[in-house]
């Protein structure tokens, strides 16, 4: 835990403690040069402020720290959920962050937490680069990443083989019959994206097909059902339907599901649909979606349940990197 002071602080950067107790608080209050000399020495320092007398004391909170990529998918909320049950039976609150994939963000939601002594921090890291949390783990705070690998052995993770069930998708497709399939993802900056994309490439390429053009990808902004919606859009102006669609997640899918019947487009009649994650909403669609299904209430669960084991049990707590296999749902949406 960094003992840096607000004297030190204040002693570097050549001001008065109540300055920097300004930068913290009331930003506005100090010139823009001072201000942002106290703030890169308050970054070369390590200093973290803390969120309470009581927190002081104790060095650290019964709080954890959970930031997601997008809490608005109910991927992430029943992730959410599984984290929030086991804290809540070991005696923990969780502090929620929603970086909606924004490295920004995410930084602003580490930097709250560190604030409030958060005893631990579980994060699906916007950006890949787990080393960016290594300044945390300087100051005591234990990490685990959630539905992101590790790659290193001094760190947790619990994740789902993403390759696996992009090659599950597209292999289903294949099975029914598709040889023209159009693979609708996110952002290719989202790591789970290019895994499921990577997948697809695979099964198309052991059926003996060229994914270069036998899999058409089609890039949206972001992972939601309006993404999903104007991803379909385009599909039906191209007037080059393909026989298939296998989508990165299940709100994508609902929004291509969506823009093809209000075309008048058949699912599967016309057109097969597979989602991803096996939301709630796939089994309820109007027409139900097939999709690759992941424990995404285990996921919360077990990681959540390493990182406590890691927080108290520094000396004995052997780091672990846990990968599930999803699982294929077949529904109506692939006949």
């Amino acid at each position: 835990m960094s003992g840096v002071s607000i004297r030190e602080v204040a002693r570097a950067a050549g001001v008065s403690p109540g300055t920097v107790s300004n930068v913290l608080n009331r930003p506005e209050r100090v010139a823009p040069v001072t201000r942002e000399r106290v703030r890169r020495v308050i970054h070369e320092l390590g200093f973290v402020r803390h969120g309470s007398a009581s927190t002081l004391r104790a060095g650290h909170s019964r709080t954890i720290g959970l930031s997601l990529m997008d809490i608005g998918n109910p991927f992430f909320t029943d992730v959410a959920a599984g984290a929030e049950d086991v804290a809540s039976e070991l005696g923990y609150a969780v502090i929620l962050g929603n970086s909606g994939g924004s490295p920004a963000k995410e930084e602003h939601n580490l930097r709250v937490f560190a604030e409030h002594r958060v005893r631990g921090v579980l994060i699906t890291p916007s950006d890949g680069d787990p080393r960016r949390l290594d300044g945390l783990r300087e100051h005591g705070i234990s990490v685990v990443l959630v539905d992101h690998p590790a790659h290193r052995p001094d760190l947790c993770s619990v994740t789902v083989d993403d390759v696996a069930g992009g090659r599950l998708a597209a292999g289903h497709l294949l099975d029914r019959g598709a040889r023209r399939i159009c693979h609708v993802t996110g952002p290719l900056t989202i790591r789970q994206c290019r895994d499921r994309r990577k997948g697809a490439w695979r099964a198309m390429a052991a059926a003996g097909l060229d994914p270069e053009t036998a899999l058409e990808t089609v890039q949206a902004p972001a992972m939601t059902a309006r993404a999903g919606q104007e991803a379909a859009e385009r599909l039906v102006a191209s007037g080059r339907l393909p026989e298939a669609v296998f989508c990165a997640n299940d709100m994508l899918a609902l929004g291509v599901l969506r823009g093809l019947h209000q075309a008048g487009i058949g699912v599967p009649r016309d057109v097969a649909l597979i989602g991803y994650d096996d939301i709630d909403f796939a089994v309820a669609s109007a027409v139900s979606l097939s999709s690759i299904r992941q424990p995404t209430y285990e996921l919360g669960r077990i990681a959540t349940e390493l990182l406590l084991d890691e927080c108290g049990n520094p000396g004995e707590h052997a780091h672990r990197q846990i990968m599930f296999q999803p699982e294929l749902v077949a529904r109506e949406s692939t006949g």
